[in-house]
């Protein structure tokens, strides 16, 4: 099964690192949390990934380039007056990366019809590139092929900003306590998982997938949502960079499950 990953967003809101590259090229431990991303599909077996770029699009493609080179004991010999490498020991993954130009400013949904032709008619798995999270992906596949829709998501409960009031009839303040996990609301956390007949919801560049598609299949009945209670965290800013920094320095990293 192909993985899809969105790439392509100016992601302004990090303006201080994408102004050079973009916001999935973003490093956190040394490297991209795209590639952290692709990891964490690669653990569950898939290893098959497609990457929607738009965004300084010739970067992703340039460290895809040079990854098995920089990731290989090599020898360069120049004694025969030819430049001839030899590849010692590599410690690539086995990963089959396609990466297509899906236009500076195609919206989301734009993005994933501009790749049908790579997917073909098959059910396929699409995530954001700026996210990573420990959900089993194992288990949400088998969720969706369970339930039979041609669309499923991954929720997670979005944690509340503020402390949390008990405000009684008063006026009088009850109780306070520190926001918690439960306050929140559930949100699309993206690890969807989704049929060939999603490409019938979108209309073109400028159709942004979280509205009219996602609002048509909730309608139809098309689109269910696994539940998931565990980890998942953006990279909006740098705040948020910061904290994936600090879990991976720590070693506390929850999506990290591979081994170094």
């Amino acid at each position: 099964m192909k993985v899809v990953l969105l790439a392509g967003g100016l992601g302004t809101r990090i303006s201080e690192e994408s102004q050079f590259k973009p916001k999935p090229m973003v490093e956190i431990g040394g490297k991209p949390i795209l590639w952290h991303i692709m990891k964490e599909y690669s653990y569950y077996g898939f290893n098959d990934f497609i990457i929607c770029a738009g965004y300084k699009q010739h970067v992703i493609k340039e460290w895809f380039a040079d990854y098995f080179l920089h990731n290989s004991d090599i020898t360069f010999d120049f004694t025969r007056g030819s430049n001839d490498m030899i590849i010692h020991n590599q410690t690539c993954e086995p990963w089959r990366v396609t990466v297509v130009d899906t236009g500076l400013n195609t919206m989301t949904g734009g993005r994933i019809k501009r790749v049908r032709s790579y997917i073909g008619n098959e059910t396929f798995m699409m995530t954001y590139g700026d996210g990573v999270c420990d959900v089993n992906i194992t288990e949400l596949v088998k969720f969706h092929r369970a339930h039979g829709k041609i669309a499923t998501l991954t929720s997670v409960l979005l944690e509340q900003q503020k402390g949390v009031l008990d405000i009684g009839g008063d006026n009088a303040v009850k109780c306070f306590r520190e926001k918690s996990a439960c306050d929140g609301a559930p949100i699309n956390a993206g690890y969807m998982v989704l049929g060939p007949e999603i490409f019938d919801y979108i209309e073109g560049d400028k159709t942004v997938f979280e509205r009219e598609p996602l609002e048509r299949l909730a309608r139809e009945g098309q689109l269910m949502s696994y539940r998931h209670k565990g980890f998942w965290q953006c990279m909006d800013n740098k705040y948020e960079m910061d904290k994936l920094n600090h879990y991976l320095e720590t070693g506390s990293a929850p999506w990290k499950k591979w081994t170094d």
